[in-house]
């Protein structure tokens, strides 16, 4: 099945237009990504954001399929990485930060943890789960719950912290004393990140049902 970009991308458009159109949809993917990571709020007790990138990725993927959508999140990652202030509240990475779990980028994690949600949600979309309501909400879940296993295994391992420890609950500090990983990258999030999911989840069939149309098949993602 074709994805939604596919689906409104000129009919009739030359090979070298199908190229153009889909090297625009990466680059703007990213910069949407970059966007959204401006639109961050600090917590007081976990290094990690609340921004509006996993909308974005979510979306990203759904709309251009796994390659496209992976290889957006990939370029937004690379952007970071030479130095582009594209990361929330305008940082970047390096080679020590992004490639090597560390506490001066501990949620680098979460920015792997996009290309591989942008992807998944992207190939289950490929198969039309971004068709229906309920079907939707099971892709952008799927795509969550592996962005979260990554980024909340690389935040343990960047701040030497026990993924779960039932001892600290309740405990968990504003310099990490008693900090679990979950409780640092996870559970903070979680009531934003299922309104995120509902909104991603809403606006693909949706936009599906707008068009009128079940889209082309094709292979631009």
């Amino acid at each position: 099945m074709s994805t939604l970009v596919e689906a409104i991308a000129p009919g009739r458009a030359g090979s070298r237009s199908r190229v153009a159109y889909s090297v625009a949809l990466v680059v703007g993917g990213s910069l949407a990504m970059a966007g959204l990571a401006q639109l961050s709020i600090k917590l007081p007790f976990t290094p990690v954001p609340i921004t509006g990138q996993t909308l974005g990725v979510l979306l990203i993927g759904a709309s251009m399929g796994p390659l496209l959508g992976g290889a957006s999140l990939a370029l937004y990652l690379v952007e970071g990485w030479i130095g582009l202030p594209f990361f929330a509240e305008g940082m970047h990475g390096s080679t020590a930060t992004l490639f090597n779990p560390s506490a001066l980028l501990p949620s680098a994690g979460y920015l792997w943890g996009f290309i591989v949600a942008a992807a998944l949600v992207g190939w289950l979309s490929r198969r039309g789960w971004d068709r229906t309501l309920r079907s939707a909400i099971g892709a952008m879940f799927i795509g969550e719950l592996a962005l979260y296993v990554v980024g909340v295994a690389w935040l343990a391992a960047a701040l030497n912290v026990p993924m779960v420890d039932s001892g600290t609950v309740g405990t968990c500090g504003s310099k990490l004393a008693g900090c679990d990983a979950l409780e640092l990258g996870l559970y903070p999030f979680l009531i934003g990140d299922v309104l995120k999911l509902l909104l991603a989840a809403v606006v693909l069939p949706t936009t599906w049902r707008l068009l009128g149309k079940p889209g082309r098949s094709g292979s631009a993602g």
